[in-house]
């Protein structure tokens, strides 16, 4: 059975925010970064078991987003694949464990 993506809106507005910063550096470079995050969900949603699994909660996994500082961190449930956080990697680690 496939699974839904669900996007928290907290990692919506971190990918927002992300998106902007990165635009402000470079021309172009904000789309970079929304392409890749985008590439990153899509391929989670074709293969929900890819990310590594937290080891505390395997539920909660996580995938590095290619060429940026990021992780795109998500739960699995029977039904959806739900977005908890677009995380920098060197910021507030572990910041999003208390989103539900």
């Amino acid at each position: 059975m496939k699974r839904t993506v669900r996007t928290g809106e907290p990692a919506s507005e971190e990918l927002i925010d992300a998106v902007r910063w990165y635009e402000t550096r470079g021309p172009g470079l904000g789309g970079e970064f929304f392409d890749a995050v985008a590439e990153m969900l899509t391929l989670i949603e074709a293969r929900p078991e890819i990310g590594s699994p937290s080891r505390r909660d395997p539920q909660t996994r996580r995938v590095l987003v290619p060429r940026f500082p990021y992780q795109v961190v998500y739960r699995l449930t029977p039904t959806e694949i739900v977005i908890v956080a677009v995380a920098h990697l060197k910021r507030r680690p572990n910041y999003w464990k208390s989103r539900g």
